[in-house]
């Protein structure tokens, strides 16, 4: 290697080490010749969200279905409305918004316009007053359903009721107590039914049902509500409900003659008795659905707020009958309080926000949840053909008012769920139905039991 181009690389090298030194003192030296300045430590940006005021709630997942249970054929046509009663929210609907005939779901309607204008407290009174001829005296009807022939001490199927033995005595009590009449025989029983007015069976009702015992003629004086038997529900009814009546009360007397007629104003009243109150009347109304108790409080609601005293008198009571409650009656059509009607017309809807209201026990609607028909325990949902089965399960869990005509088959009320969510339905069944729909029915309602709050509207 040559010795020269190896000293002059030693001597660059030892140049350019030296260079650096030098430098580095340079800047030392520089630096150390000035003031040292501090530079603020940066704050570090942070980003704030903004917190929700609230947690939002839950969204339920829809994920059970009913649709294979409502497209049964058992159901014919059907209409049907679902709701969660705490939430009002409305899970399922099939046409749920258009008014159609109920069916005996009806008398659930009847009983809450009753309760909302009459109060739980009302009761029907039977009069007797003093005639303007010698011996006469005047039997005034008062619309009392459950008056009886029977002796007194007896019940009938509205449990203690008015006896007409019991109003005749107190008659002759006060004909001999006083000075005018004591003495003198009563001789004419005048019979007075002006508070009621038209028809006394409806036209649009298939006669077949007074021939099967199933609903009497509504007049203002009867017995037995039309019935042969008093402690039957399913009982031969009375033709001429007000003849019977009046010659039995006159049977009472000791015997007299029997007519139509009215006691001059301001006659004295003799005796009158009572019958008892709504809400006694309400297990046998809506338990085992009697409809002639249930027209005869449809007429009194129509009295008491001035539209008439009839069937006629009906369609316009019941929408100021139920303004109280707060629900839209818009299309709702009345021809009966009993539901017998096939022109009667009230929506799955309607129903079930009403139902809702029963389970809150608003108002005095707990009278009708405590009286409505209780799956496998009560009422017209304890047959031998209702829930039975696998569908047994739902055993004290539906609370509901059964309906039947010829054109079909209801059920409305409350299901409380296995989830415990309280849901309240109302079911319509119609036109080409069987008395099978009642299990398609039942079998629906189970389906809402299982799903409970998860119900999905497919």
């Amino acid at each position: 290697m040559n010795s020269t181009w190896f000293r002059r690389r030693e001597v660059v090298v030892a140049g350019a080490i030296l260079g650096a030194l030098l430098i580095g003192l340079g800047s030392g030296a520089l630096a150390g010749s000035l003031p040292s300045v501090s530079k603020p430590t940066p704050t570090p940006t942070k980003t704030v969200r903004a917190l929700p005021s609230a947690s939002p709630a839950p969204v339920a997942l829809r994920t059970c279905s009913v649709e294979t249970l409502s497209t049964d054929s058992r159901l014919g046509t059907m209409h049907a409305r679902v709701m969660n009663a705490n939430t009002g929210e409305v899970l399922l609907d099939r046409d749920g918004a258009t008014p159609n005939r109920t069916a005996s779901v009806m008398k659930v309607v009847t009983t809450a316009a009753a309760l909302a204008t009459l109060g739980p407290d009302f009761t029907f009174t039977t009069r007797v007053l003093r005639g303007a001829e010698p011996g006469t005296v005047v039997l005034v009807g008062g619309g009392d359903p459950t008056l009886t022939d029977l002796p007194s001490g007896e019940t009938t199927i509205f449990g203690s009721v008015a006896h007409l033995d019991a109003l005749a005595s107190s008659t002759l009590a006060a004909w001999n107590a006083d000075p005018l009449t004591s003495g003198t025989p009563i001789t004419t029983v005048l019979v007075d039914t002006s508070r009621y007015s038209g028809p006394d069976w409806n036209p649009t009702w298939n006669p077949q049902e007074l021939a099967d015992g199933t609903t009497g003629k509504i007049a203002s004086l009867m017995i037995n509500t039309g019935r042969a038997n008093a402690n039957e529900n399913t009982s031969p009814r009375d033709e001429d409900p007000v003849g019977r009546a009046a010659d039995a009360f006159a049977r009472a007397l000791g015997g007299a003659t029997v007519g139509m007629g009215s006691a001059p104003s301001g006659a004295p009243v003799l005796a009158s008795v009572s019958s008892p109150t709504l809400a006694d009347m309400l297990p046998q109304i809506l338990l085992h659905s009697d409809n002639t108790a249930a027209d005869a409080l449809a007429f009194e609601t129509a009295i008491a707020l001035g539209t008439g005293n009839g069937f006629d008198a009906l369609d316009a009571a019941y929408p100021l009958a139920l303004a109280s409650y707060g629900i839209d009656t818009t299309g709702m059509h009345v021809v009966d309080g009993s539901g017998l009607s096939d022109s009667n017309a009230v929506s799955p809807e309607f129903m079930t926000k009403l139902f809702a209201q029963i389970w809150r026990r608003d108002e005095n609607l707990g009278l009708i949840f405590d009286n409505l028909p209780v799956a496998r325990q009560k009422g017209s949902l304890a047959y031998s053909d209702r829930f039975v089965g696998e569908n047994s399960v739902v055993e004290g869990r539906v609370w509901a008012k059964t309906g039947w005509i010829d054109s079909g088959y209801t059920l409305g009320g409350i299901v409380q769920a296995a989830d415990e969510t309280p849901l309240t339905f109302a079911i319509y069944a119609l036109d080409n139905v069987d008395s099978s729909a009642k299990q398609a029915i039942d079998t629906w309602v189970v389906g809402l039991y299982s799903c409970g709050n998860r119900l999905a509207n497919w």
